[in-house]
């Protein structure tokens, strides 16, 4: 992305759509660091002090209706958001994002240079050592929708991250008929907005975010922590295309072996994922070394969501059901 010193700092024109529900913490920590763009947050049956805090910190308020038959809480969220501006840029961020410095006008800079969906996953703050478990679910998230490839602009991204989405108005009124109708029903809906913008024929374009936005995921618990994640991950696989899902799993294949076969393959696997783990979030070295632990948590919480994707045809979040 362009230094603060190359985009000119430009946020006329932009609207950001925060869909909160009992978010009153995460929200104290997100709106000061969005000063002086003008925020929409949508309360979506919150049952804590969201709305108070987010009138208190600036932000205009939406009280979202209950979400009709075939949408999902969010998507009706951040839909009821959009219809309450006519800005010609739409940002929809998470309420657990925070905006480093500078970090929006970038992110904004490069829509306005590039079109389509611009997306960016936020760099993920880790405190409490259950945190550490989430490591290879940041890994392979952007594995699985072929982000930051070698082959780079030659091999499209199939999703995007749901944290951060940028798109222009016209765009968003184009798609599906009306914005987020595209993707109503979605609990994917990160990857189902990209491939509606691909449908309209229009490219996604993906950014890592450290030193642009951060965030701290699940920091509730290791319950929260779970349902979480296996709701990112209800019918990740069949949204991946069959070769990247191959080589992820002949990958992951060589991590489980190592630790059994040589050594030097498991302090090689060991370099490798220390790497990586930095590159996505405050991952501790220590992590790398014992990978076969949050490995071993991947796995079980995938089989989870492949149970409750593909038998329950479910899956809980946040107090509501889920369709898969």
């Amino acid at each position: 992305m362009p230094t603060p010193a190359d985009e000119g700092g430009d946020l006329r024109g932009t609207t950001v759509v925060v869909p909160a529900r009992d978010e009153a913490d995460n929200l104290a920590r997100l709106l000061p660091s969005l000063d002086g763009v003008d925020v929409v947050v949508v309360d979506d049956g919150s049952a804590d002090a969201t709305a108070d805090v987010a009138r208190g910190l600036g932000a205009r308020v939406v009280v979202a209706t209950p979400p009709p038959d075939g949408w999902t809480g969010k998507a009706w969220a951040c839909a009821s958001g959009a219809a309450t501006t006519d800005a010609e840029r739409l940002v929809f961020l998470d309420a657990d994002v925070v905006v480093e410095p500078g970090g929006l006008e970038r992110v904004v800079a490069e829509h306005r240079r590039l079109g389509g969906l611009v997306s960016v996953q936020p760099w993920h703050e880790v405190v409490r050592p259950y945190e550490q478990l989430s490591a290879f679910f940041n890994v392979i998230a952007p594995m699985s929708i072929d982000a930051f490839t070698p082959l780079g602009h030659r091999r499209r991204p199939t999703g995007a991250f749901g944290p951060c989405l940028v798109l222009g108005r016209d765009l968003y009124e184009r798609i599906g008929g009306h914005g987020h109708d595209a993707v109503r029903g979605a609990v994917l809906d990160d990857v189902a907005l990209a491939r509606a913008v691909q449908d309209g024929g229009e490219t996604v374009h993906v950014f890592g975010g450290r030193a642009t936005m951060r965030f701290r995921m699940y920091p509730h618990g290791l319950p929260q922590l779970v349902e979480g994640w296996t709701k990112n991950f209800a019918g990740g696989a069949a949204n991946t295309r069959p070769l990247t899902l191959l080589l992820v799993v002949a990958w992951m294949s060589g991590l489980i072996a190592a630790p059994f076969t040589h050594p030097l393959a498991y302090a090689a696997y060991v370099v490798q994922l220390a790497v990586l783990f930095r590159r996505v979030g405050r991952f501790s070295p220590l992590t790398a070394l014992l990978y076969p632990i949050p490995l071993a948590f991947f796995v079980g919480v995938f089989l989870r969501s492949a149970v409750l994707t593909f038998v329950r045809h479910e899956v809980r979040w946040r107090g509501r059901t889920l369709r898969t």
